[in-house]
Formats: C-alpha cells, structure tokens, sequence
C-alpha cells in the first residue's frame, strides 16, 4: 500500500513532465517551422516582384537583375538606420582608399537629424568652419544635387574630393531661417585637436590656478597632446580643470578611452559595446592612473558633443570624477562593422551599441548633464563668430544690433564651470 502511495504521484509528475515537454517541443518546431514559412514567402514576393519588373517595366532592357538586386540591398541597409549601408566593389575600393591614405575634404562632420543631413560639428582651421558653417546648419544641396534623399556616406564622398578643388554647398539655419550658398576650396583636413582657450597651445594657468584644454576632435595625437598639456598644467600648480568638449564630433575610440584613462585609476570600466554577434560584449579598461587625483574637473558639452566625446563624459560622469555641464550631447553611439562580400562589395552594418559603465546607452539617448545651462541658438552663434579667424571682419559686415549683440554674448556655460571650480576649492579649504 505504501509503494501505492509513494509510486502513483511520481507517474503522475512523469506523465504531467512528459507531456508539456512534447508540448513545447512541438510548439517550438511549429514556430519554427512557421518563421522559416515567413522567410520562403518573403523570398518568393521579392521575386515576383523583380520578375515583373523585368517583364513589364518600360525600360526593363536597361535594368539588369544585378542592377536590381543592387538597388534592394541599398534600400534594405538604408531602412535599418542612417549608418548602414550597402556598398558596391567600386565604393568600398573607394572606402578603404579613405581610411589607407589622405584625403581632400572640407571639414565637416555631418550626420542625419531629424531626417536632414545636419553638421554635427565643423573641424577648426578647416575651409567649413574658416566660411562660418555652424553646429546644426542643414546642408540641403551639395552642387545640385538634393540631399534629402541621398545617404550619409553618398553625402560625404561628394564633400570629399582632389585638394585644390571647389564644392558648392547650400545650407539652412533653423534658428534664424537663413538659406545661404557657400563654395568651399577642398583641402587636406589636418587640425590640432588639443588647444587652450585662446586657441593655442601654451596652457597657461587662468586665475585661481584653474586649467582650461579644448578637444576639437579625437584623432591620432589627441592624447599624447593632452598628456603634454596636463604635464604643463602640473608644474603651475593646477588646482582645478576644464576639459571642454563641447562641438566635438568625435573621432577614435581608442583616443577616447586613453582620455579617460588620465582620470582614472587602473582597471576602471570606460565604456563597453553590445552586439548580437560574437563577441556579444567588448569592455575597455583603463590601464593607467589618474594624473591628476586631487584636482576637480568639469566637462562641458552641448547638442554638437558626438560620439567619442560622449564616450568621455559618460565615463567621468558615471565615474563621479567630473561635473558634467551644458547641454544634452548628440546621441550618436554606436558601432558600424565592414563586412566584405565575395564579389568585391560589402555592408557597413550598425552591430553594436555603445554603454557607459552604469551601462547607460548613448545611442539616440546622449549624455544628460548634471548642471545643465542652455544657450540660445543666437548666443552660440555669437560665440562661434568670437572665435573665428578674421572675426572682427565679419562683424564689421553685421548691422547695429546684430553687432552689439553678438560683441556682448557672453560665455555664460564656461563662466558657471569657472565658479564651480571656485567654489570647490573654497569648501576644500574649509
């Protein structure tokens, strides 16, 4: 009897196991069986269409089906996001020509905003910031062509070009409605990306012993300039810094994460990516030590802060090494990977993401300023001018009011970092 008692619940829990088991079984082989249906149906609807096409369309003996397969890879990488693409044997010759050896360009980081192509940042000393293009100028023509439709990377080899020669831009300001055509001269974008605030490179002490050192970008030389810069600062007795970043379209990843390593202690988290594919997780540590671990600092950004910069920020404002101040940055983070195809074309395709060690995503999210201060569109515009080469001409140009106003703009983003770092030291003291 007891053998009753003890046997009979236990074929019941086999019998109960083994029938949600078939269940599942069978529920996971009708799935998918039911997505490998999805994918056949989807494959045959893609070639009636190309056959009919073929047959019926008016001009179907200038249409080759490689002409027509092409065409669906470039809309099908193009729908994912504004970074994806396909790209035929010719371009992705040109691509890797880009990345081997230097190029002609005009110095424009651009990017797709709000389904305009928008520069995110003009580059300093370059022909687009020497004629006055602005951070969130949209480029609406480049020569004749449209850029409405035309994709980013379409976009930027019709920028890039032989030195020496011309291209023709029509841009829009959103912030005053302003439309403008400017014919720039390409030429060979070499620009330091470490200045002071006086555009230089001699990082003097400001008052209260208070450092300021610009990032314009990330490229090769970025940290080794910052680290000469900090070195400077140090034997002046630094008790506080500003790193501004702000209109800095960012660059490489690695200058990033050795940014980031002057201000933190060895074996801290900078940034991680997130992908599907293997590896499904990359994480960069930091392999040095702060150089400057008594000092306060704090960064500044604006809506032009992108990528690498936003890579910075989000480390040392998750860090709790930096006061992060200005305005919410760009929100552009994530990664494109180039995968060559057997005919000599390829897809840069968007496969991971970037996080911030509290494993924040940057990507159309950006970084959220702990003090934020706005700036209006015209005051930036004002300070933009300040700073150009030559701007006592171009304000000469301006009438009355313009130019009474954009002589009394104020940095008002830099002026508030200045009186934190005061503050800290004063509370310090006591």
């Amino acid at each position: 009897m007891k053998k009753y008692l003890i046997y009979g619940p236990l074929l019941v829990l086999l019998s109960l196991n083994l029938f949600y088991g078939a269940e599942l079984y069978w529920s996971a082989q009708a799935q998918s069986e039911s997505e490998r249906e999805s994918s056949y149906q989807s494959m045959e609807l893609f070639t009636r269409v190309m056959e009919k096409v073929r047959s019926d369309y008016v001009d179907g003996d200038k249409v080759s089906y490689n002409d027509l397969i092409q065409g669906a890879l470039k809309g099908m990488l193009s729908s994912l996001d504004p970074h994806s693409e396909f790209m035929t044997a010719e371009k992705y010759e040109d691509l890797k020509a880009d990345t081997e050896g230097s190029f002609g360009g005009v110095g424009i980081q651009v990017g797709i905003r709000d389904n305009y192509l928008t520069a995110i940042a003009p580059m300093e000393d370059t022909p687009a910031y020497k004629a006055g293009v602005m951070p969130g100028d949209r480029i609406i023509k480049i020569g004749a062509l449209i850029t409405q439709k035309m994709g980013l990377q379409d976009a930027v080899k019709e920028l890039r070009g032989e030195p020496g020669t011309d291209v023709t831009i029509t841009i829009s300001r959103p912030s005053n409605g302003m439309v403008k055509e400017i014919t720039l001269t390409r030429a060979i974008i070499k620009v330091d990306t470490v200045k002071d605030i006086d555009g230089k490179r001699q990082f003097n002490l400001g008052t209260n012993h208070i450092g300021y050192v610009r990032l314009t970008g990330f490229g090769e030389q970025t940290a080794s300039d910052l680290s000469a810069a900090i070195d400077r600062f140090k034997e002046q007795g630094i008790k506080g810094l500003i790193l501004d970043l702000r209109n800095n379209p960012g660059g490489l990843l690695n200058q990033a994460a050795l940014v980031c390593e002057f201000f933190l202690p060895n074996g801290q988290l900078v940034v991680s990516t997130e992908g599907r594919a293997a590896p499904k997780k990359i994480e960069y540590h930091s392999r040095g030590k702060d150089q400057l671990p008594d000092v306060p600092m704090v960064v500044l950004v604006n809506t032009a802060s992108a990528s690498a910069s936003e890579i910075v920020s989000g480390c040392l404002q998750d860090c709790k090494r930096a006061v992060i101040l200005g305005e919410q940055t760009f929100g552009k983070g994530s990664v494109q990977s180039i995968v060559g195809l057997p005919d000599g074309s390829a897809l840069r395709l968007t496969t991971a993401k970037y996080y911030t060690p509290s494993h924040k995503v940057i990507h159309e999210k950006g970084i959220t300023p702990d003090i934020v201060v706005p700036m209006t569109p015209e005051e930036e515009e004002a300070l933009y001018i300040q700073k150009l080469v030559g701007a006592e001409e171009i304000l000469k140009n301006l009438d009355e009011k313009k130019r009474t106003f954009a002589e009394s703009v104020k940095d008002i983003q830099l002026e508030r970092a200045q009186d934190l770092l005061l503050g800290m030291q004063i509370l310090s003291r006591k």
